[in-house]
């Protein structure tokens, strides 16, 4: 058979989507594993084009593919995803080394362009790119919203909801497979089911995963903050498989720097969602993101998002500067007046505050008692995970293996298992325990 690598650059779902195109031409070609250094027949990379960093990464991981191709290491060069997607007509005159451009939502010509035959009814079906016992499940492609600063739309397309019951049949083929927790992700997860049933229906999701053999727990990512449907909160606070974890970005707090966003809520209904979340959900882990150097961030701005931050301590936080993106509303009716060396301090002054407010929550938990599933060993540690960390993004729970622990089990054998672990020590990201 001809081989076929597949290089994913970007986010979780681009995983998702690779993971589906694999299975797609299983039966005409031996897959070479991501990071394997051998010559291969064709050679696919699967691009992200959301920032200007990622965008870079992707661009340089085509010419070093090419240079791959040149030197008689690759046959037939081809590029999908969203950088595709998005400069359809730039980039084959930039890099004509590349045989075949398809954007994200060209799946299926890629698959022809693979010599094969898309098959739908297996689209709930994927090979996995790894053996975690954990996986991203895409609950639906593309965006309704219109944030000012997000390219997002125009790449992806508008929202569209995969059925439910092919979801249900996905979870069960990656259960099958030993995945023990679900992460749910999507452009937004909470505008699911809208398009297909007329009502926000992930909180029937999560009852309909919930019922999945094998699938323990279940995580939300990438949720938008207006129009919350509070059903998902009664699943948190009383479904033991929904983590009591959100992951919600919420971007900023200032009514001016919201409006220009574009985000439909202001200050003060964020402050209120975030405290009903913490009311209905008891011990909820919320993760956040914040844009800074937005247009419309003066120092007043930036202290109100300063302060907001400390208020609500986030347990999780991440953020970035604000750069403008070629076709969104705030590159073209935005006037990006911060400069590029105040928007590195504002961010550099965000995440001090994080770090502490971080390393805060973990010394709290010092002395608890927590589940933890078991994603992999390496140097002797066991790298677990509780309901309160997400992989890839947060931080993780070392458990140093010893054989007497486990009555002499070998660590690999570990994976994928639960273990009920007591915190012994914390820094401002990871923590470390040991097993009961």
């Amino acid at each position: 058979m001809p081989t076929l690598q597949v290089i994913t650059l970007g986010c979780s779902k681009n995983t998702v989507d690779t993971e589906h195109l694999l299975y797609q031409v299983r039966n005409s070609y031996e897959i070479v594993p991501e990071g394997e250094d051998r010559p291969v027949d064709v050679l696919a990379i699967n691009t992200c084009g959301f920032i200007g960093d990622a965008k870079e990464q992707s661009i340089n991981t085509i010419l070093a593919a090419a240079a791959r191709r040149k030197a008689g290491l690759a046959g037939r060069l081809l590029v999908f995803g969203c950088l595709s997607q998005r400069y359809p007509d730039e980039l084959p005159g930039l890099i004509p080394e590349v045989d075949g451009w398809f954007g994200a939502r060209e799946l299926d010509g890629l698959i022809k362009a693979l010599g094969c035959t898309p098959d739908h009814k297996g689209d709930h079906l994927r090979i996995r790119t790894d053996n975690r016992p954990y996986a991203y499940l895409k609950i639906s492609e593309g965006c309704n919203r219109r944030c000012s600063y997000c390219a997002i739309p125009f790449i992806r397309g508008a929202h569209k909801s995969v059925p439910m019951e092919r979801l249900v049949e996905e979870a069960r083929s990656l259960a099958a497979e030993g995945v023990r927790e679900l992460i749910i992700i999507a452009q937004d997860t909470t505008y699911y089911g809208l398009d297909l049933y007329g009502r926000r229906a992930l909180a029937e999701l999560l009852d309909r995963l919930s019922e999945v053999k094998g699938i323990e727990r279940m995580r939300i990512h990438y949720s938008y903050p207006q129009d919350f449907p509070e059903d998902v909160l009664d699943r948190m606070a009383n479904n033991p498989k929904v983590c009591r974890y959100m992951d919600i970005p919420l971007q900023h707090i200032s009514d001016k720097v919201l409006e220009n966003m574009h985000r439909g809520v202001d200050g003060a209904w964020t402050r209120a969602l975030v405290k009903k979340m913490r009311e209905k959900v008891p011990g909820l882990v919320l993760r956040t993101t914040f844009i800074v150097g937005h247009p419309g961030e003066g120092p007043a701005e930036f202290r109100e998002l300063m302060a907001f931050a400390a208020e609500a301590g986030f347990q999780r936080m991440g953020a970035f500067t604000y750069s403008e993106e070629e076709g969104t509303y705030g590159a073209e009716h935005l006037e990006d007046t911060v400069s590029a060396r105040t928007k590195k301090s504002r961010l550099a002054k965000l995440m001090e505050l994080q770090r502490g407010i971080s390393l805060a929550y973990n010394k709290s938990r010092i002395g608890t008692i927590q589940k933890v599933l078991v994603d992999s060993f390496t140097d002797g540690i066991l790298v677990c995970r509780s309901e309160f960390e997400s992989p890839e993004v947060d931080g993780e729970i070392l458990v140093k293996y010893q054989a007497r622990d486990f009555e002499g089990r070998q660590p690999e054998s570990l994976v994928g298992e639960f273990l009920d672990v007591r915190i012994t020590g914390a820094d401002e990201y990871d923590l470390t325990a040991e097993v009961l």
